[in-house]
């Protein structure tokens, strides 16, 4: 007992500590892994509107941690009752409950609970990251905590600064933030993860408390009330989401991926708006059209469904090869699930060289697209229509 008691402030390890960010962190959300990585020991800011998806997102990582090793730290700062049981419920479901740890400051407590929280949630994750554990911590969220910072501050009378938060209000996240990383040997060998999530009123990200994050934070995911308009989930808006380390963690198969599906959906979104108008289409755009909508569909997920990776990237090359091509919403999400059944029988070869970090090469990528076609084709045979 006496080994397991640790102050909850303590120290940020040195750099001297701290190694490089080299391993992945899958999530099985498929916009995520493939465009906006995250790796072991990264600081990943989840943001957004209220509503758009940001506690699924983050429990979605927990329960695709069913198959590894990951510890994982559920940790609710002034949310309700409710809503934790919602996701103890998920948790649960998911088999994750023997490797999970749930911390709740619900918002009926004191304000110093939810202000000491996620200081707690952090020194547990370090109890087992100096085990030489890998630790995934969600701090759901510090808008909350920010407000019970500010509450406590006015009680004992110090002088309010910038949006009547505390001067210091910086501060205490950076110090709470600073405690992640991938640790060296001589500190445990352990990393932890920490997804913060914090929320945004009307799409405004230079607020305060999410300007002073974002800056802490090695990157951010940002969920859009507008892809949510559009049903798309999950909502990542993938022209304002960018991961500053986890790229270079990130698995060589994804990578090959990644960049094609940034530009795609880069463009087809430009052109979108630009179609809006009416305007006479030559023949190639409309076709980038037709291609940057079936893969933006592609990326559509279904909740507390994660995706292995050789299915998610059998789903992303089908649809940048042109696989998904001018087919419905309803028989995208069909084709989508044939091919996601088929792929672990037919490529199942290739899953060995993802697990072992090998780029996926021409033959790779013929196979996968080989194989969306054939989901397609059933897809034509089901409806009775051509293909």
């Amino acid at each position: 007992k006496a080994e397991a008691e640790r102050p909850v402030e303590a120290e940020a390890p040195r750099i001297l500590d701290r190694m490089a960010i080299s391993r992945p962190l899958a999530t099985g959300l498929k916009a995520v892994d493939a465009a906006v990585p995250i790796g072991l020991g990264q600081r990943q800011l989840v943001i957004g509107d209220r509503q758009t998806g940001k506690t699924s997102l983050a429990v979605d990582a927990i329960l695709n941690q069913k198959k590894t090793e990951v510890i994982c730290i559920y940790c609710a700062i002034g949310q309700r009752g409710d809503a934790v049981a919602k996701v103890i419920g998920a948790i649960r479901e998911g088999g994750m409950a023997a490797r999970t740890i749930v911390l709740s400051a619900g918002d009926e407590g004191a304000a110093g609970l939810a202000y000491v929280a996620p200081y707690a949630a952090l020194t547990m994750a370090e109890y087992f990251a100096h085990q030489g554990r890998d630790v995934l911590v969600v701090l759901d969220d510090l808008t909350h905590h920010a407000r019970s910072y500010r509450e406590l501050s006015l009680l004992l009378r110090r002088p309010p600064g910038r949006e009547a938060f505390p001067g210091d209000i910086f501060y205490i996240h950076a110090r709470l933030l600073e405690r992640a990383g991938q640790f060296a040997q001589s500190a445990g060998g352990g990393s932890i993860t920490v997804l913060p999530v914090v929320e945004t009123q009307a799409e405004n990200l230079s607020a305060y408390i999410p300007t002073n994050l974002i800056s802490i934070t090695d990157g951010q995911i940002y969920l859009s009330p507008r892809l949510v308009r559009k049903n798309q989930f999950p909502a990542v808006d993938l022209g304002v989401s960018v991961s500053r380390v986890g790229g270079k963690a990130q698995s060589k198969a994804f990578r090959s991926v990644a960049g094609n599906l940034r530009v795609t959906l880069s463009q087809f979104e430009e052109l979108e708006d630009f179609a809006r108008f009416g305007t006479r289409l030559d023949d190639a755009t409309r076709a980038r059209l037709v291609r940057g909508a079936a893969v933006r569909a592609s990326l559509r997920q279904a909740e507390r469904d994660p995706i292995p990776a050789l299915e998610q990237l059998a789903v992303l090359v089908s649809a940048m090869d042109g696989q998904f091509d001018g087919l419905s919403e309803a028989d995208t999400f069909t084709a989508m699930s044939t091919l996601r059944a088929s792929a672990p029988r037919d490529l199942g070869p290739l899953a060995d060289q993802i697990a072992h970090n090998q780029p996926l090469g021409e033959e790779a990528r013929a196979q996968m697209a080989a194989l969306g076609k054939q989901a397609r084709q059933t897809l034509g045979k089901q409806d009775g229509a051509n293909p």
